[in-house]
């Protein structure tokens, strides 16, 4: 009667610890019903969020989240594991806390979203040609460089300080901003111009839209892909070719060519397998970005309602990034 029991009893703990494990990954790590993308504050990314959580929603019936945050917070979200996904990991902005979260072992690069990117300081083309069609004559025929600024402080005047021409620099929080202000004064621009911190990316956009509707002048921070460079005739002001050394030692050049990477938590392989599978294939390029967040513009959508128009035009492109089941379902929930 005792084997009996312990045999009954033995064959209950393992069906218990059968059913307690059977939501487990190969390395013990617990599956998860909801996966949370990362929200970093600019359009672009919260169309790449868009694209993915829509496929990863309806191609694996996963539910999906996003977290906000300013960049640092964004990257150590992802690192504790409070964050599952980044689909915008702008690398050489952050150098150094990405290569060290890498070698730790937080996250894994899974692809490379886009790497032919632009960033650095622009100007509207009329600034430089003029514009014979809105009656716009050249203000800084000469400009050509990030230190051709130095001729015209008065075209980019300051309203709070006149005295100094004003450049729209990176939000506070983007780790862009101190590569921003350091160029600044490695070019010596400091003795004739303010390095303004806006609140966000949209007061950037704000400041630049009332200037470009209004042809006047404008000089600030921003980057491809984005609405308001496939929209706007920009012009980005040339600096010396890149070199690390220099780089490293005062960010005297352009931009490195900067990787924009997707990466996961260190658990996600063993979590959602299926899903970084999809996000390994995931690649596309700053000019498809850039047709997402034009007719975002143009349209007045949303970054959800653009990335249902881009996964319509572009169906060839993301059914290659996953098996014919999923895309099935992903084009019937379309």
């Amino acid at each position: 009667m005792k084997k009996r029991l312990l045999w009954i009893v033995s064959i209950c703990t393992l069906v218990l610890l059968a059913a307690c494990g059977g939501d487990e990954g190969a390395s013990g790590q617990k599956k998860i019903d909801t996966i949370t993308f990362a929200d970093a504050g600019w359009d672009s990314i919260r169309v790449h969020n868009s694209i993915a959580s829509t496929i990863i929603e309806n191609g694996y019936d996963y539910n999906t989240d996003v977290t906000t945050g300013s960049t640092p917070a964004t990257v150590q979200g992802v690192r504790q594991g409070d964050i599952n996904v980044n689909m915008e990991m702008w690398v050489d902005n952050i150098k150094e806390v990405y290569t060290e979260a890498i070698k730790a072992g937080d996250f894994e690069e899974v692809s490379v979203n886009f790497d032919d990117n632009k960033q650095g300081l622009w100007v509207p083309t009329y600034v430089i040609e003029g514009d014979k069609e809105r009656g716009i004559e050249p203000i800084a025929p000469d400009l050509k460089t990030v230190e051709d600024l130095k001729k015209y402080p008065d075209v980019f005047q300051d309203p709070e300080k006149p005295s100094k021409g004003r450049i729209i620099g990176a939000p506070s929080g983007w780790a862009v901003g101190e590569i921003l202000a350091t160029k600044v004064e490695t070019y010596g621009l400091e003795e004739k111009f303010n390095y303004f911190r806006p609140g966000s990316d949209s007061a950037i956009v704000t400041s630049l839209a009332d200037a470009y509707e209004s042809g006047e002048p404008w000089v600030g921070y921003y980057w491809s892909p984005t609405w308001v460079t496939s929209l706007y005739d920009m012009t980005l002001l040339d600096e010396p070719e890149y070199n690390q050394e220099q780089w490293e030692k005062n960010r005297g050049t352009e931009f490195p060519p900067n990787k924009v990477t997707i990466v996961v938590h260190k658990d996600m392989p063993d979590q959602a397998p299926e899903v970084v599978d999809f996000l390994s294939n995931y690649e596309t390029s700053s000019k498809l970005t850039g047709e997402a967040l034009k007719y975002m513009k143009e349209n007045d959508a949303s970054a959800d309602e653009a990335a249902l128009w881009w996964l319509k035009e572009n169906k060839e492109l993301w059914t290659g990034w996953v098996s014919e089941d999923v895309a099935k379902k992903v084009e019937e929930a379309l």
